[in-house]
Protein backbone atom coordinates (compact mmCIF):
# COMPACT_ATOMS: atom_id res chain seq x y z
CA UNK A 1 0.00 0.00 0.00
CA UNK A 2 0.84 3.46 -0.65
CA UNK A 3 -0.02 5.99 1.99
CA UNK A 4 -0.50 9.90 1.22
CA UNK A 5 -1.67 11.95 -1.75
CA UNK A 6 2.04 12.53 -2.66
CA UNK A 7 2.97 8.65 -2.95
CA UNK A 8 -0.43 7.44 -4.19
CA UNK A 9 0.22 10.24 -6.94
CA UNK A 10 4.16 8.75 -7.49
CA UNK A 11 2.70 5.38 -7.57
CA UNK A 12 -0.30 6.05 -10.19
CA UNK A 13 2.87 7.52 -12.56
CA UNK A 14 4.83 4.49 -11.85
CA UNK A 15 1.62 2.04 -12.78
CA UNK A 16 2.40 0.37 -9.26
CA UNK A 17 -1.04 1.30 -8.13
CA UNK A 18 -4.22 -0.37 -9.18
CA UNK A 19 -6.80 0.49 -7.29
CA UNK A 20 -7.06 4.29 -5.11
CA UNK A 21 -9.29 4.48 -1.97
CA UNK A 22 -10.06 8.10 -1.56
CA UNK A 23 -11.51 9.18 2.05
CA UNK A 24 -15.10 10.14 1.87
CA UNK A 25 -14.25 13.66 3.39
CA UNK A 26 -11.05 14.34 0.45
CA UNK A 27 -10.42 17.99 -0.14
CA UNK A 28 -11.43 18.95 -4.13
CA UNK A 29 -7.48 19.42 -4.36
CA UNK A 30 -7.00 15.86 -3.57
CA UNK A 31 -9.83 14.21 -6.00
CA UNK A 32 -8.07 16.69 -8.74
CA UNK A 33 -4.89 15.51 -7.96
CA UNK A 34 -5.26 11.51 -7.25
CA UNK A 35 -8.49 11.52 -9.13
CA UNK A 36 -7.76 12.94 -12.49
CA UNK A 37 -4.58 11.16 -12.84
CA UNK A 38 -5.98 7.38 -11.65
CA UNK A 39 -8.93 8.05 -14.26
CA UNK A 40 -6.38 8.61 -16.95
CA UNK A 41 -4.40 5.56 -16.15
CA UNK A 42 -8.34 3.46 -16.09
CA UNK A 43 -7.64 2.76 -12.35
CA UNK A 44 -10.54 2.52 -10.20
CA UNK A 45 -11.31 5.04 -7.00
CA UNK A 46 -13.19 3.95 -4.51
CA UNK A 47 -14.52 6.02 -1.37
CA UNK A 48 -13.81 5.10 1.85
CA UNK A 49 -14.46 6.65 5.43
CA UNK A 50 -13.67 9.72 6.65
CA UNK A 51 -9.87 10.74 6.64
CA UNK A 52 -9.76 10.28 10.51
CA UNK A 53 -10.98 6.89 10.44
CA UNK A 54 -9.34 6.06 7.52
CA UNK A 55 -5.75 6.66 9.09
CA UNK A 56 -7.48 5.12 12.35
CA UNK A 57 -7.50 1.77 10.61
CA UNK A 58 -4.03 1.97 8.95
CA UNK A 59 -2.50 3.50 12.27
CA UNK A 60 -1.84 6.58 11.44
CA UNK A 61 -2.95 10.79 11.29
CA UNK A 62 -5.55 11.36 9.18
CA UNK A 63 -5.42 9.55 5.68
CA UNK A 64 -6.92 11.48 2.23
CA UNK A 65 -5.60 8.70 -0.20
CA UNK A 66 -4.70 5.10 -0.07
CA UNK A 67 -2.63 2.97 -3.01
CA UNK A 68 -3.50 -0.48 -3.17
CA UNK A 69 -0.54 -2.07 -5.42
CA UNK A 70 -1.48 -5.42 -4.32
CA UNK A 71 -4.05 -6.72 -7.01
CA UNK A 72 -5.91 -9.51 -4.21
CA UNK A 73 -6.78 -6.99 -1.97
CA UNK A 74 -8.07 -4.51 -4.59
CA UNK A 75 -10.22 -7.13 -5.95
CA UNK A 76 -11.94 -7.54 -3.05
CA UNK A 77 -11.99 -4.20 -1.91
CA UNK A 78 -13.89 -3.25 -5.26
CA UNK A 79 -16.08 -6.31 -4.92
CA UNK A 80 -17.83 -4.91 -1.07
Amino acid sequence: MVIGVAGVRAGLQRDKVVCVVLAADAGERTMEKVGRLAEARHIPVLRGPPAAELGTALGRPPVQAVGVSDRALARGLMEE
